[in-house]
């Protein structure tokens, strides 16, 4: 198994010799592995996928416009999606797990609203992703409402 990873690390190496004017392959190849443990490491430590895997879904994308509005007990959004309550419950669990909404009993019935602050960090850190030059990035979590960005 080493020989194959070994042996597939030398043609990456030469890949970069042909496709860059690369003097060291080695150094750029180590610079490579290590940017993307350290993207990888950003991604895990944000929980990135998580949140944006929570938002992947229609049902959940209408779920989480209608709270953008108010918070809403699980009948209202019943209503608005024409779904099951057992259905719009999968979804709130996906969403709450991802840390998207936050859900509290009021009597009999159970509220959602959105997680504002955990909302915004994870969209800082997806824009940061998806920004196209460093300088572009704000510098300051305040500063993302201010830039062109959102």
């Amino acid at each position: 198994m080493l020989d194959i990873k070994s042996n597939r690390e030398d043609e990456i190496r030469i890949m970069l010799c042909n496709c860059r004017d690369i003097t060291n392959a080695n150094g750029y190849f180590i610079e490579l592995l290590q940017l993307g443990e350290s993207l990888r490491e950003i991604i895990l430590q944000n929980k990135l996928p998580t949140f944006l895997n929570a938002l992947s879904n229609n049902e959940r994308l209408i779920i989480f416009s209608s709270l953008k509005e108010k918070d809403r007990c699980v009948c209202e959004l019943e209503a608005i999606l024409n779904k099951s309550q057992s259905s719009i419950s999968h979804h709130l669990k996906i969403l709450e797990e991802a840390g998207v909404i936050k859900g509290w009993k009021k009597g009999k019935f159970t509220y959602y609203g959105i997680e504002n602050d955990v909302v915004k960090m994870h969209l800082a850190t997806f824009i940061k992703f998806l920004a196209l030059k460093k300088d572009s990035l704000p510098k300051r979590n305040g500063d993302l409402e201010k830039s062109n960005l959102l």
